[in-house]
């Protein structure tokens, strides 16, 4: 029966996030379902999924290293994965699932949480 409870629920949950259409979404509810997971809460690469890993996600609250990449190359990393800019091929490619607004909107956000915008 609570099997039956989580599934309804995490049913539930992706026809409510289904229903909202890209443009409704903000940056940071972006980041929450498509990051999150890797990066974690705190933006800083601590994420539920980093046991299940073999390199580190980026730590998105690292002025320094963050600061040390372009917005080109956040880009194309969010867009084409990890390996296009020769970091971890554990990074997704995004292209295909999020809009070009939302791409660039998430580079922002990156500059606004690490503190070292542009």
């Amino acid at each position: 029966m609570k099997m039956q409870m989580v599934a309804a629920f995490a049913g539930l949950v992706l026809l409510l996030t289904a229903s909202t259409s890209h443009a409704e979404q903000s940056i940071e509810q972006v980041y929450g379902v498509y990051c999150v997971q890797c990066h974690g809460l705190n933006r800083n690469g601590t994420g539920i999924n980093v046991p299940s890993l073999s390199v580190k996600p980026r730590d998105h609250t690292d002025a320094k290293s963050m600061g040390d990449s372009s917005d080109e190359e956040l880009t194309k990393a969010i867009t084409e994965g990890g390996l296009a800019v020769n970091k971890s091929v554990l990074m997704p490619t995004w292209g295909h699932v999020l809009s070009e607004e939302q791409i660039k909107g998430l580079v922002k956000y990156l500059r606004q949480v690490c503190k070292c915008g542009t």
